[in-house]
Formats: structure tokens, C-alpha cells, sequence
């Protein structure tokens, strides 16, 4: 698979603008930071970083995405139960433990 190039144009003060493809590849929008590195060879790897607040970075755990696509999965594959108030939302909770 050939890889896709984007060019760019290193401005004074060592400032260029990225890519459209570049950013949509990196994943990132404006106030993103981008993390830079450098292995022995010289290649530059370049990986988009976003800005988390504190309080929802527990979100945002492998744990917890790992959950989050579990659950996308069962409510695709139908695998849910309805219930019609809470206490009978309980009840079921607990025939499961």
C-alpha cells in the first residue's frame, strides 16, 4: 500500500501549517498539541494529543473505552433488556450476580 504524501512549507520561526489530510490523519483540531519522535535513524514519528480536563480523564482510560466499545457492540447485536421502572431494573441486576 503506497503511502499518502502532504507537502508543507516551514515559515520564519519554524512555523508551518498542516495539512488538512494531515490533521484529520493526527486527529486533531485547533488548541490540539502534537508530540514529536525522533528515533536513531532520524524518522520522525508525530502523534496528535488532546487536552483532557482532570475530572473526565477516567473516561477517556483504556479500561473504561474497552467498556465503552463492549457496550456499543451489544446494543448493535440487539444483546439489551428493557425494564420498566427501576426496582424491576434491580431485580434483574441481581439474578445476575
Amino acid at each position: 500500500m503506497a503511502a499518502t504524501t502532504f507537502h508543507a512549507s516551514v515559515r520564519d520561526k519554524g512555523q508551518l501549517t498542516l495539512p488538512a489530510g494531515v490533521r484529520e490523519a493526527l486527529g486533531v483540531s485547533p488548541g490540539d498539541e502534537l508530540e514529536f519522535a525522533i528515533n536513531d535513524a532520524g524518522v520522525v514519528e508525530v502523534h496528535g494529543l488532546r487536552k483532557i480536563r482532570t475530572d473526565q480523564a477516567w473516561f477517556w482510560t483504556e479500561r473504561w473505552q474497552a467498556g465503552e466499545r463492549e457496550a456499543s457492540e451489544d446494543i448493535a447485536a440487539g444483546r439489551t433488556t428493557r425494564h420498566e421502572d427501576v426496582d424491576e431494573m434491580f431485580a434483574h441486576l441481581g439474578k445476575e450476580n
